[in-house]
């Protein structure tokens, strides 16, 4: 197993390096000089108010320092990666909040044995200097259906403590009071994690293995080890499984919730999970409570509180009322603390209809007869050429996309078969054309369905009134001229536009008085083979391909070639 890859200056500095950083990219926080602190850069303002200090090992990002700013903590104290901060500068910490005049100091501090005792000394070395310091410990952890001797461990419910207790200070409430509320909040939320990866210290190797097809739930934001390792399972099933595992009657750390509770909903990356599966994770746990009858007063969505770069989410539940909700919904400055919505989190909100089709818009109008019988011929010729054609064009895409080409053009063509069978296609040109249009820019996807989209859409305005050989010349010129102008590429840069402008120099041919389709059209599919083949020793000059050296590509261009399949099928078609 080898040491994970970091993008750091060293293992010795990188705590203090991302400190740094965050400071220089914030005018509101300041370093204290010599202590890995980080303190509001206005301390001035804290006279008379309490002083919120909090703090732990580094590799939690956002936290602890994103949290620092008018309406939540005066400072941190950060350690080294997954270290406790030393009593030193915790202590130090407290001086600087003291001198500065704050009516006490309220340290916040997560259930771990290396937190809770380095800033528990340095709380009684501030006391037998003077200060006023009180620690609230936090615990949220739902993980453990026994009780352990050591505690729950303390999560990303952390971040709604620091929130509660920065509006009341910033209410100008006591210390007492904030501790009391406080300590109350810790008792009322439960936490859990779900990992699908490990996430690894800088300069070693990752904390545990989870193979492939495993998911472990329960786990720490330090990697320790979780309460159960199961097969992957749906986003779905997954937050369901989770969320009963917090409610679970027999589980000593259980959430008491029920129908017609409220609660603070907050769904964290762990750090490595893609914004994406975030989303996805987190509308889970909204449809979740609202099938319990929970009402989710507020749900905050994102990066608060990490573990490196572990691919996980953590699911944090705060039971709140009124009055929580009110200081959870406080003004603060500090950076990591999302823009959030004074408003439930619900499924059900209503959607906006979609505009209908203006006054301007081609009619999709279905005809039959002896024409509606040749497009549907000809489009099954269609389909079934790219169907054929399908690993093909994936492979050659292999070399200079992401090997998808084939399954775009595929997904196409079942979108077409199924529109076929749904019922007759319209038989007037700039309808048809139109029709395939909207129908590719819907199910097609890739910067293909656009490309094709464009051209179809340019291509159905010379045939509205006209649909004579050289309206569809002129069609084609439309079409490849609105493909330039959108896509940026032109012919020679190695993309399917090689194909179709082959074609359409044939075509020019229609508008010649006497011209005959089927010949023409044979002329102009044999060119566009041609150049489709020629795109082989082509520098590439637009799309994904145009990032790779030429030397690397020795093949037809996919989608030059996927056009040029097309123009065969359609000939082949009218030949019937």
């Amino acid at each position: 197993m080898e040491v994970s890859k970091k993008l750091i200056n060293s293992v010795a500095s990188c705590a203090d390096d991302s400190l740094a950083g965050l400071v220089a990219c914030n005018p509101g926080l300041q370093l204290l000089r010599g202590h890995r602190v980080v303190l509001r850069s206005d301390l001035a303002a804290i006279r008379g108010r309490v002083a919120l200090l909090s703090g732990g090992g580094s590799g939690h990002e956002p936290a602890h320092a994103g949290y620092v700013g008018q309406g939540m903590l005066t400072g941190v104290v950060a350690g080294a990666v997954f270290t406790s901060p030393a009593v030193g500068s915790i202590l130090a910490a407290v001086r600087a909040v003291t001198q500065a005049g704050a009516a006490g100091t309220l340290l916040i501090v997560k259930n771990y044995t290396g937190d809770r005792l380095n800033f528990g000394l340095a709380l009684e070395r501030a006391r037998a200097e003077g200060a006023d310091v009180r620690m609230v410990v936090v615990g949220d952890d739902s993980a453990f259906a026994a009780p352990k001797k050591a505690g729950r461990r303390g999560l990303c419910g952390t971040i709604l403590v620091h929130k509660v207790a920065g509006a009341l200070a910033e209410a100008g409430a006591s210390l007492n009071e904030i501790f009391e509320k406080v300590s109350a909040v810790t008792k009322a939320m439960g936490t859990l994690g779900l990992s699908l990866s490990p996430c690894s210290v800088p300069g070693s190797k990752p904390t545990f293995q989870l193979a492939e097809d495993e998911m472990e739930l329960g786990l720490g934001i330090h990697g320790e080890a979780g309460v159960r390792r199961m097969k992957l399972l749906p986003a779905d099933e997954a937050v369901e499984r989770m969320v009963a595992h917090m409610t679970d009657p027999s589980n000593a750390s259980r959430l008491p919730l029920g129908p017609g509770s409220s609660v603070v909903l907050v769904v964290n990356n762990l750090g490595g999970l893609s914004y994406l599966e975030l989303g996805i994770v987190a509308g889970a746990a909204v449809r979740c409570l609202e099938r319990r009858g929970v009402r989710i007063a507020r749900a905050l969505l994102g990066s608060f509180m990490t573990a490196l770069e572990m691919a996980g989410v953590s699911l944090t539940l705060l039971l709140v009322d009124e009055e929580l909700v009110r200081l959870i919904d406080a003004k603060t400055t500090a950076m990591a603390w999302p823009n959030l919505a004074a408003a439930p989190a619900t499924s059900q909100r209503q959607e906006l209809p979609a505009p209908k089709e203006g006054p301007g818009t081609v009619q999709h109008q279905a005809t039959t007869g002896p024409s509606t019988a040749r497009v549907q011929l000809v489009l099954g010729r269609v389909c079934s050429a790219l169907l054929s054609m399908e690993e093909q064009l994936n492979e050659l895409d292999r070399a200079a996309g992401d090997g998808d080409c084939g399954h775009t053009h595929a997904r196409a063509a079942r979108a077409i078969q199924e529109w076929l069978r749904a019922g007759p296609p319209p038989a007037a040109p700039a309808q048809l054309l139109s029709a395939l249009a909207d129908l590719l820019l819907e199910k097609m996807g890739g910067s293909s369905g656009v490309l094709y989209g464009l051209f179809l859409t340019a291509a159905a305005r010379p045939l509205l009134r006209r649909s004579d050989l050289p309206a569809w010349a002129d069609a084609m010129d439309a079409g490849i001229q609105a493909m330039q102008k959108y896509g940026g590429a032109a012919p020679g840069d190695r993309t399917m536009l090689d194909s179709l402008c082959a074609a359409a120099q044939a075509l020019h041919a229609l508008r010649s008085p006497g011209a005959e389709l089927l010949p023409v059209l044979s002329a102009a599919v044999q060119s566009a083979e041609a150049a489709a083949e020629a795109t082989r020793t082509m520098e590439a000059g637009a799309g994904r391909a145009s990032y790779i050296s030429s030397a690397q590509l020795l093949q037809p261009d996919p989608g030059a070639v996927a056009a040029a399949g097309v123009l065969r099928a359609v000939l082949e078609g009218l030949q019937g």
